[in-house]
């Protein structure tokens, strides 16, 4: 069974990704910010992280530069699609200008979510890495 961590600091917006994915059944694993993220990561192993990029404590940026931006591979090597409500291009250029270097996300989709454009998005990355 293919297993999706979903990363957003808003229950209602976890709860509603989660209601689109389990109408394809696939096992859902929940992290309310960063910190809980990387270490869901490694204890429960997704096949794909939904990330959102503002949270507390932990945002998706400092996520991803954890995954992408360090030699050392600690986290699994697991697909990511940014799920957020800034427009793609300036996540781009915040995280070029914090970090020197292209956010590596492997796809990103902007809120609020179309559920088909979610699930085509998911299956397109899954379907990748498979």
């Amino acid at each position: 069974m293919v297993k999706i961590l979903i990363v957003d600091d808003d229950p209602d917006m976890r709860l509603a990704i989660a209601s689109v994915l389990n109408s394809r059944s696939y096992q859902i694993v929940e992290a309310c910010n960063g910190q809980e993220a990387l270490q869901k990561l490694e204890e429960e192993e997704p096949d794909l992280m939904l990330l959102d990029l503002l949270m507390p404590t932990m945002d998706g940026f400092a996520v991803l530069k954890e995954l992408r931006g360090t030699p050392e591979k600690r986290y699994p090597d697991v697909p990511v699609l940014v799920i957020s409500s800034i427009r793609e291009e300036a996540s781009h250029r915040r995280y070029e200008l914090e970090l020197g270097h292209k956010l590596n996300a492997d796809d990103y989709i902007e809120k609020p979510i179309e559920p088909f454009a979610l699930l085509k998005r998911v299956e397109e990355l899954l379907s990748k890495g498979g």
